[in-house]
């Protein structure tokens, strides 16, 4: 600790992005400004455990066998809405989910601490659209869509819904309610953004010429209109470049949108993808306004435990990896898989799989990956904070959702927003930060292996300085710092990935038709909707194929 805090929170804030993030985190000056006594630990995905598919040959040979009718690898919300549905459609098939966790859940992992349960991961699902019969009905079955009012739109439960307010901007030193930068922007910086967002508005209502929405969830449901599809093909940094949106307002906004949910910038989404993010949402409710979220203290872990706790009496295998898949006697499927914690491995012999994997667990299972598949994963950091101060400012008051303008971070969600109780502002405050990490594309790797790299003390600095900056004063306020860092996140719609002949040919059967993928990298876009969708769609061609045979 050779700096004082205030010359060292000056030179961080002066160079955040380019000092701090080169690199991913290169060296940092300075000291973590915050009392000695924090609590805390460094955690993550198992990465260990996962990473003995590069190295089978140290997984030691299976030593009995078990039946089952379908196997499940892969506890995340495709895997778990395959599992629900395989319950729901053929009760009577024998299931087995095999986890690397030693929880379900996935992306929409949580935690807790004293106070509250907090996410890990997805902490959100926008209204859905009223069209999508099936996430209604299983929204209805979770308790969470309550009933329909007469005009026949859905009606949520209340603690579900996100309650005001909901989002607020630090800019120009001022707490602005709403992300979309408003105070103090120029008025040609604002005619900008509201033809953006008048021109997504028409695209939202538009229909191809054959007759589906031009944009729409899931997006297999979106128009196959060549010209729209082309847009693909070229980055959303080159569209906006194109169609005259210069203000870095504007860009800085939508920069700020891709990295919370794909975690890449404009420059590397696909225009296709960029105009689908703010075009495909189209849910309305009776109680509600159309820009709604529904959220949890827990994030969408409350949707992920819903799936778990619908999906029968099949049974969940935690920390167990599967490390092959091969063709069996009696036109069976062979899965082996290793148990982390007895550090035994097991042939399961099965009718039917499903491979809710990411696609680089998938290759390494599947007996002759054909896809050329090549998603892109940049890494994750959140933390979970506990302060003992109130998070203020000048303007809107604390809000579900706050961002500073500008940061290379993606801010913090209030994760006690949604308690039912009261609130002193000197009492502790949970705080969740989201931190989507700069990946080249050439070379992503590169930032996953720093990532893993860096320290606990590396990413507490670069975490408790963005909390300065925002609220100076409360970094040293923190009582408490969980962090966590995903390797692989969430797929990016890269241009050329989401209408490219790779994602089509990916999701195909293998062995036969005995093997079924379902996961968003089969997407392209990592939101809540595609992940059960693919989820239903495995479970739907398993049960399809068992009543022709």
């Amino acid at each position: 600790m050779h700096l004082p805090r205030r010359q060292f929170l000056t030179q961080a804030s002066a160079g955040l992005a380019s000092t701090l993030l080169a690199g991913l985190l290169g060296s940092v000056p300075g000291c973590v400004p915050a009392r000695s006594a924090m609590r805390g630990q460094l955690r993550g995905a198992g990465a260990k455990l996962g990473h003995l598919l590069r190295e089978p040959h140290k997984i030691p040979a299976p030593t009995h066998t078990q039946e089952v009718d379908v196997v499940i690898v892969g506890g995340g919300v495709s895997g778990l809405a395959a599992r629900r549905e395989l319950h729901r459609l053929a009760p009577s098939l024998r299931t087995l989910l095999l986890e690397l966790e030693p929880e379900v859940g996935g992306n929409a992992a949580a935690g807790h601490n004293a106070r509250t349960a907090y996410p890990w991961g997805a902490h959100y699902l926008p209204l859905p659209d009223e069209r999508d019969h099936d996430l209604l009905a299983f929204l209805e079955e979770a308790g969470i869509l309550t009933g329909y009012a007469p005009s026949g739109l859905p009606i949520y439960d209340e603690t579900a819904l996100c309650h005001d307010p909901a989002e607020r901007l630090l800019l120009h030193g001022h707490w602005q309610p709403g992300l979309v930068p408003e105070a103090g922007v120029p008025a040609a910086d604002r005619a900008e953004i509201a033809r953006f967002l008048a021109e997504v508005e028409r695209l939202r209502r538009t229909t191809g010429p054959d007759g589906r929405d031009l944009f729409r969830l899931p997006l297999d449901l979106s128009s196959a209109n060549t010209t729209v599809r082309q847009l693909d093909q070229q980055s959303m940094a080159d569209w906006l470049a194109a169609h005259g949106y210069r203000s870095e307002y504007l860009r800085w906004y939508l920069d700020y949108s891709y990295r919370d949910d794909f975690g890449v910038p404009a420059a590397q989404v696909s225009a296709w993808a960029g105009l689908h993010y703010f075009a495909a949402r189209k849910g309305r409710a009776h109680n509600a306004p159309a820009d709604a979220v529904l959220t949890w203290p827990s994030g969408n872990h409350h949707l992920a435990d819903n799936l778990r706790r619908l999906g029968g009496p099949g049974r969940i295998w935690p920390n167990a990896v599967a490390f092959g898949l091969q063709e069996g006697a009696d036109g069976r499927v062979e899965v082996l898989a290793y148990d982390g914690v007895t550090q035994q491995s097991t042939r399961i012999r099965t009718r039917q799989v499903v491979l809710a994997t990411p696609w680089h667990v998938s290759k390494h299972l599947l007996p002759a990956p054909t896809a050329a598949l090549a998603p892109l994963h940049a890494p994750w950091l959140v933390a979970n904070l506990t302060v003992d101060g109130y998070p203020g400012g000048p303007g809107q008051p604390l809000c579900w959702d706050n961002v500073r303008y500008g940061s290379p971070a993606l801010g913090y969600i209030d994760a006690e927003h949604q308690a039912l109780r009261g609130f002193e502002p000197d009492e502790p405050r949970s705080l969740t930060f989201y931190w989507a990490l700069p990946t080249d594309p050439g070379n992503p790797a590169a930032a996953r292996r720093h990532a893993y790299a860096s320290t606990y003390h590396d990413w507490l600095t670069l975490v408790l300085t963005e909390l300065d900056l925002m609220h100076p004063g409360l970094a040293a306020r923190v009582q408490a710092a969980e962090l966590w860092v995903w390797g692989h996140g969430m797929v990016a719609p890269t241009p050329g990935y989401v209408w490219g002949p790779a994602r089509q040919q990916a999701r195909q059967p293998h062995l036969g038709g005995r093997v079924h993928l379902a996961h968003t990298d089969l997407s392209g876009v990592s939101v809540f909707e595609e992940a059960f969708h693919q989820g239903l769609r495995a479970a739907r061609a398993i049960v399809q194929g068992a009543a022709a045979s």
